[in-house]
């Protein structure tokens, strides 16, 4: 008899969603009414990116059959055309003046400047619901899969998967691991080694050891080196050896291991382990977890001499940065471990040409994830909605190792060889093929019945001069700096400093000095130094005789010119030219211009007559016009929004200020 109780218990509260929906395996699944897939920063445009062009030509038969069934067109960022600003534009159907996200890293009304006020990144930088909210409101269950803005979570009965950077949980960035020798590297890349340039480290530089306490070491014909790779609270030893016996000192492999005793890899150069389980610890402010996880091991370069550079990279899913925590299982079971996006920002694997071949691995097996998860979310939680968003195309399209060479508007351009020019298009297009792949997983969850959208962001366009504000500020006295000669990171005097430039297109100004909690100067002496920042910017010239400023507006006209919350903008908003970039990073030479490393960007640059910037719109389902394309001239992305809300037959909320495409029968 209690037996039947506690059975018939358990079948009521599965019935009332106690599980949080997820369902059994193998159980039949509702269809599906959205699939919203947003690749970040997926370039489309008439001219070089002809993505719907490839389409026609059998490369990307799955979006040739999105563009058959539907409608399709161009679309164009709002400024400053940062991933954060227009994710949150495409999810609400407003500007930031409305959404509020004006940046990722953004500065606030009395806030300290040496710090973010406000994660753009992070769901509660909106101040307007995002579609999945109004969703949800409107009966519907849905699922977001790395979708910047969704964590900390908003909804109850759905699941949501990794925001991206919303500092919610425990996300354990990958880490690279290198020689510190004399230290150059680290001094030269400064803040960079930081993920966002202020948290915690993407590179850790150190010097190899002599090994000691390991069991049935590899025989090595030089002196064996021992790195430790310390990575969240977790330590992976690696023995560095010379298997060559041939009397020259050669370092050809290393040997991982978590005790010294059992071994986790043996790998030469280019070659990555196998998932290994692996415990880390995450820290906050009130608390220390322990995350039983997974890590994979590369080995970048070796040599010459004792010279090391390896790549840790952690599982970057678990338990606590999915919601609802039980949906992790299922999930991970299908997918295993997650690799959400190569690389990370700032890059790190631009700095050695070895580097290419690891983020390119890297690259696939994010592509690889990305595929399977889709056919996943769908069996297990039976939404009504996905909304996916994928970071790999960004990441490769404002890397080093593409845009500068295959865009002509580059000035690396003429650098490469046609030859080389047509193999590094080849890994583009295949880019975009394994997009292609998602996009036909994707047609086959789906039923004629089911929205299918494609779109994205932003674009990129090829990045020429990084412009180095502050270095120019430094040199005019309006910003005081010292670098930390250990990190090479700069220490900035806030009081002495009244002009300082700050991501991604601010210039703070006060000429009593910006130190203290952040607060609008005025008055004569105010107006003074503004219009003398005014005039420098507008006067700044390249040795071409090019200047890098397109636009700059005063903070009383950032809602009226650019669209922007005027409580999250500096003294100054400014917009670069393409192939310009406006760079936060200090240097003792004070040089104003110089070459970057990465070859591709999209910040801070008024996007709607820049090609380059653009992004694709693709809307299949029921009612849409079939094999319509809707023309050469972009529409603004606010558009998008009311268009998906009218094909579901759901009123947009009133703070939208997009209208519908003209798509429907």
């Amino acid at each position: 008899m209690v037996k039947k109780f506690i059975i018939l218990l358990v079948l009521l509260l599965v019935s009332f969603g106690v599980f949080a929906g997820i369902k059994k395996r193998g159980a039949a699944s509702k269809s599906l009414r959205l699939y919203w897939f947003i690749p970040d920063g997926m370039r489309a445009d008439p001219n070089l990116f002809t993505v719907f062009q490839w389409a026609k030509e059998g490369k990307l038969p799955n979006i040739k059959k999105l563009m058959d069934r539907g409608s399709y067109g161009y679309s164009y960022p709002n400024f400053p055309s940062h991933t954060p600003t227009n994710f949150a534009t495409l999810l609400t159907g407003a500007y930031p003046e409305v959404h509020g996200v004006n940046d990722g890293p953004m500065h606030a009304l009395g806030k300290p400047l040496d710090s973010v006020a406000v994660g753009g990144f992070r769901s509660v930088a909106k101040k307007v619901s995002p579609i999945w909210k109004t969703l949800e409101e409107a009966g519907m269950k849905v699922s977001l899969i790395s979708i910047p803005g969704s964590t900390p979570p908003e909804i109850n009965k759905g699941v949501v998967v990794r925001g991206r950077w919303g500092g919610w949980g425990p996300d354990f960035a990958a880490i690279n691991f290198e020689t510190k020798g004399n230290i150059a590297q680290r001094i030269k890349q400064g803040r960079g080694s930081r993920l966002f340039y202020f948290g915690p480290q993407l590179t850790e530089y150190q010097d190899a050891t002599k090994p000691a306490g390991w069991k049935n070491a590899p025989t090595s014909y030089s002196p064996g080196m021992e790195a430790s790779l310390v990575g969240w609270s977790a330590t992976v030893y690696a023995y560095i050896y010379d298997s060559t016996d041939d009397g020259i000192t050669n370092y050809n492999r290393v040997t991982f291991s978590l005790d010294k005793n059992s071994i986790v890899a043996d790998l030469s150069q280019g070659e990555w382990s196998e998932w290994s389980p692996i415990t880390l610890k995450w820290k906050s402010e009130n608390q220390s977890v322990d995350i039983k996880t997974s890590a994979k091991i590369a080995v970048i370069k070796l040599g010459p001499g004792d010279f090391y550079r390896f790549r840790v990279f952690y599982d970057n899913l678990n338990e606590q940065v999915i919601f609802p925590e039980n949906a992790f299982l299922p999930l991970h079971n299908a997918t295993g471990p997650m690799v959400d996006f190569v690389d990370n920002y700032p890059a790190q694997l631009v700095y050695y040409d070895e580097d290419k071949k690891i983020f390119q691995d890297e690259a696939a097996m994010s592509f690889d994830w990305h595929k399977k998860v889709v056919s996943a979310i769908k069996t297990n939680f039976s939404p009504d909605v996905i909304i996916h968003d994928i970071y790999t195309p960004n990441q490769m399209l404002t890397s080093r190792w593409w845009m500068g060479s295959v865009d002509p508007k580059s000035t690396r351009f003429s650098a490469v060889s046609e030859q080389d020019r047509t193999r590094l298009w080849g890994e583009v297009q295949d880019m975009y093929k394994k997009l292609d792949d998602i996009i036909g997983e994707i047609i086959s969850v789906a039923d004629p019945n089911t929205y299918i959208v494609l779109s994205s962001d932003h674009g990129a366009v090829p990045l020429d001069r990084f412009v180095n504000l502050n270095n120019l500020f430094a040199k005019k006295g309006w910003l005081v700096f010292a670098l930390d000669p250990k990190t090479g990171e700069p220490i900035i005097d806030w009081k002495k400093t009244k002009v300082i430039y700050l991501k991604m297109a601010h210039v703070y100004i006060n000429p009593e000095g910006l130190s203290g909690n952040y607060t609008r100067a005025s008055g004569p002496e105010y107006d003074a130094l503004r219009n003398e920042v005014i005039k420098e910017l507008q006067s700044l010239s390249d040795e071409n005789g090019m200047k890098p400023l397109v636009e700059v507006v005063k903070w009383e006209q950032a809602k009226e010119f650019m669209r922007l919350d005027p409580d999250r903008v500096g003294d100054l908003v400014i917009a670069n030219a393409p192939g310009y970039g406006w760079n936060e990073e200090m240097t003792m030479d004070l040089k104003v211009f110089t070459e970057p490393l990465i070859s591709g960007y999209k910040q801070a640059i008024k996007s709607q007559d820049v090609p380059g910037m653009w992004t694709p719109f693709i809307m299949a389902g029921p009612g849409v016009k079939q094999n319509n394309f809707i023309g050469n001239a972009p529409f603004s992305l606010i558009n998008q929004y009311p268009t998906i809300m009218k094909a579901l037959g759901i009123p947009s909320p009133n703070f939208v200020q997009g209208k519908p495409l003209q798509i429907f029968k």
